[in-house]
């Protein structure tokens, strides 16, 4: 107890660290209240954060900042309209095609699992088959009456997709063409005594900037990589199971387990247990041993390493406090957390002082 009061006095004597502390406790109160409303102005900044490097690139090469921003930005509608317009309708009719062979996948994933009493009578019985797949069918029913109720509300999801594509290009040209002068107007709203803020500021918008560029290109990477093997190996649904294989790299551990269970689930009902099926498992395990051994340390050799367990521990908590946008952004939250621990008062700060 004596401890803990030691430690309050010490922050409480400390103006740094309560301006820092307030700071902090703001940001995290518009998050929790404000965060779904604000989703398009995050996927802004996000896109703001990418083109920077662009901007910033185009200005080393001598070109005036707005002259940069309008290349960079022109860049970004070109490739969101080739998206908007290519990409996803592909992705919309294999999505469709893969829904319509669901159900005799699942009949054919059955009939496998059903023989397995018979096969190997000794590891699993008929009883524990029929509550499994009691089981999964729960599941699968629940999941689609979900599906049903998405279905239904989806006119409104329309529309709100077309203001966000309509509001999110505006914003983004505003943040890199005003970048400084909004910067300027929120270190207006900082308190005087706000040294420790601007520190660890300094140190997570270098750190989220590199996060955000390297995993975006982590994403296309992997994703392009994942589309030719793929693609040379005639696995059905080529361009759909890429795509999720790249999106999966937002979840660092996690998102790589989940998506291997489609690509599997896929080539085994094209090809069963033949060596087109063993060929694409080599490569695809191939592809995310490389992901993880070379490309991310590629990429962010620039962002404060964090263990593995603190990864997980923050996907884990930010995505449930935040969803999306908590998992997208748990490695630089958790850097934040850590740069404020690091940059934090301590006893010894305070006795010097």
């Amino acid at each position: 107890m004596e401890h803990i009061k030691q430690w309050f006095n010490r922050v409480l004597s400390n103006p740094e660290a309560l301006a820092l502390a307030g700071t902090l406790l703001v940001g995290l109160g518009i998050i929790l209240w404000f965060g779904d409303v604000l989703s398009p102005v995050l996927a802004s900044i996000v896109i703001a954060y990418l083109l920077e490097g662009m901007v910033v690139k185009f200005e080393s090469m001598g070109m005036a900042r707005k002259l940069a921003v309008v290349g960079s930005f022109s860049l970004f509608m070109a490739l969101l309209s080739y998206m908007i317009f290519g990409l996803i309708p592909l992705l919309s009719i294999q999505a469709v095609e893969l829904a319509q062979q669901l159900p005799t996948m699942l009949n054919q994933g059955v009939d496998l699992f059903m023989a397995l009493p018979e096969k190997y009578p000794n590891f699993i019985t008929e009883e524990q088959v029929k509550l499994i797949f009691g089981q999964v069918s729960a599941e699968a029913i629940k999941y689609g009456q979900g599906l049903l109720s998405f279905s239904a509300t989806s006119v409104l999801n329309i529309v709100a997709l077309v203001i966000y594509l309509l509001l999110v290009p505006m914003m983004v040209f505003f943040f890199l063409m005003d970048k400084d002068d909004i910067v300027k107007w929120f270190a207006s709203f900082l308190p005087s005594n706000s040294r420790l803020t601007t520190e660890v500021w300094a140190t997570v918008n270098e750190q989220i900037a590199n996060y955000v560029r390297g995993k975006i290109w982590e994403i296309l990477i992997v994703w392009a990589a994942c589309f030719i093997a793929f693609n040379l190996l005639g696995l059905h649904y080529a361009v759909l199971l890429s795509f999720l294989v790249g999106l999966s790299v937002l979840v660092p551990y996690v998102g790589a387990t989940v998506v291997t269970i489609p690509v599997l689930l896929v080539a085994y009902m094209q090809w069963k247990w033949g060596d087109a099926f063993v060929y694409l498992m080599a490569v695809f395990l191939i592809i995310q041993a490389l992901d993880g051994y070379v490309l991310v340390p590629l990429l962010f050799s620039e962002v404060v390493n964090l263990h593995p367990v603190a990864i997980i521990v923050a996907i884990l908590f930010f995505g449930g406090v935040w969803g999306f946008w908590g998992v997208f952004f748990a490695i630089p939250l958790a850097t934040l957390v850590q740069a404020v621990l690091v940059a934090w008062p301590s006893r010894h700060d305070v006795v010097a002082s």
